[in-house]
């Protein structure tokens, strides 16, 4: 178990990786804490940037010492091979293959070239600042006896030590080591789906590509998926950005999606659509859709809702302290009700409360919904209303309950909201209710919130 000061190096220790990368527009990983093992790894990556070079990353105290080697390494001892000393990288990184986009740090392909064990030789001290390291490694490429020598600041000199074999020329291997695929094939298999204007600006403060949110969705698919696979969804679609008109989507369109009717009439106003996967997701994200809006039924039991939702809608006036008040007042309710509520912001004015409870009905789902929200307006009036209408909102936040009808959408959870700044409705713990407002998560911070403790864990277990 690591002590608390313990997780601060780590933290300091990849504070430099972290900066130098937008996690937006990088699929490369978040520097995060990885205890090590008892056995050190150790992995070279071919990196075809703008000057070609070899990394070489050796496993250290939870983070890989890293070092920019131009030449690669050469198996002769005659051979002193520059090696630039970088910033410590996650151990994750070792996994890491790929495509850095052009003009982000260290743009260009990232290919797995070696990987395996080292190990410092007997009776070294191991020291990444100013001594040199003699290690032995145990790769499938690369094994045997080296040395690290430092020279002057940042630059080292790494150097194959004299050893009675016979090794082939390192370099006929132009190939991954994981995968078997060249540089070319990595670059050409990087994106599942075809992506067409990439560089079309979305919004420009900041400014946010097409590009940037395909990545976003790449990224956090794999929490949102849970939420969204096989349920109807609708979407908002902005063909030409912010700046230009945008529209709801609800009816099938897109064939790399899943179509259902609802009734016998085959019309188009009956086609509507669910996602089963990541390319599903992807695919509408290259045909112009943003944000995403879920039903609360699954395609196989479209009548029978599992999924309630409770938007808090303040008026105008009403404070955040108030709205968070409001919170956990309807929280309250649902606790004594025997019922687990889960957290997230809305991207918008709101906080969204969720509960997972299944029905046989939407008339008897909706009405338990209704119900909730009668009650507290019964027991607070002069604070909450369940009318949608304007002139009962004054002063009041509108708890709104008729998502929880049939053919009624809400925000998917991890959904970019097509607002100023794109913020995300964004699952959070119930702690930190207090310390998050409903549009505060950007993109850049959802991605590093995946990365982390799941919030919802609990509610994954009931899907």
């Amino acid at each position: 178990m690591n002590t608390n000061k313990e997780v601060f190096i780590m933290a300091k220790k990849l504070t430099k990786y972290n900066q130098k990368r937008n996690f937006i527009k990088t699929n490369e990983p978040i520097g995060k804490e990885i205890k090590s093992q008892k056995k050190l790894r150790f992995v070279i990556q071919h990196h075809m940037a703008r000057k070609d070079h070899y990394d070489l990353r050796l496993e250290w105290k939870g983070v890989l010492k890293s070092w920019a080697v131009p030449k690669g390494p050469s198996y002769n001892p005659k051979d002193k091979r520059l090696a630039i000393q970088v910033e410590d990288h996650p151990l994750s990184y070792r996994n890491f293959e790929g495509t850095i986009p052009k003009g982000e740090y260290g743009g260009g392909t990232v290919m797995i070239w070696d990987e395996g064990y080292w190990e410092p030789l007997k009776n070294e001290k191991v020291s990444f600042k100013n001594k040199p390291i003699k290690f032995f490694l145990k790769g499938q490429r690369l094994k045997g006896k080296w040395t690290l020598i430092p020279i002057k600041e940042d630059n080292w000199l790494l150097i194959k030590e004299k050893e009675e074999r016979n090794y082939k020329d390192i370099k006929k291997y132009q190939t991954s080591i994981r995968t078997g695929k060249t540089m070319e094939e990595i670059e050409e298999k990087e994106e599942t789906v075809k992506l067409t204007n990439p560089e079309k600006v979305i919004d420009t403060y900041p400014k946010v590509t097409k590009k940037d949110i395909f990545h976003y969705y790449q990224k956090v698919a794999k929490r949102m998926l849970p939420y969204i696979e096989n349920r109807i969804i609708s979407t908002i679609c902005c063909p030409n950005g912010m700046k230009g008109s945008c529209f709801y989507k609800k009816h099938f369109t897109n064939p790399q999606l899943k179509k259902i009717l609802l009734s016998k009439t085959s019309d188009k106003k009956n086609d509507y659509y669910y996602i089963k996967n990541i390319t599903g997701l992807l695919s509408e994200v290259q045909m112009n859709s943003y944000e995403f809006h879920i039903w609360g039924s699954t395609v196989p039991k479209y009548n029978k809702p599992n999924l309630m939702i409770f938007d808090l809608d303040p008026d105008e006036k009403v404070s955040l302290k108030t709205l968070r008040k409001g919170v956990k007042d309807l929280k309250q309710i649902l606790d004594s009700l025997n019922l687990d509520s889960f957290l997230k912001t809305s991207g918008g004015k709101g906080y969204h409360v969720v509960v997972p409870i299944e029905m046989k009905t939407w008339r008897s789902f909706s009405k338990f919904a209704e119900n909730v929200a009668k009650l507290m307006e019964e027991k607070w009036p002069d604070k909450y209303t369940s009318n949608i209408r304007k002139k009962n909102r004054q002063n009041k936040i509108f708890i709104d309950w008729i998502r929880n009808t049939k053919g009624a959408t809400s925000v998917a959870p991890y959904s970019i909201r097509m607002r100023k700044n794109l913020p995300v409705s964004m699952p959070i713990f119930w702690n930190e209710l207090d310390k998050i407002k409903p549009n505060e998560i950007t993109m850049q911070e959802a991605i590093k919130r995946v990365n982390r403790k799941d919030p919802w864990q609990k509610l994954l277990d009931f899907l």
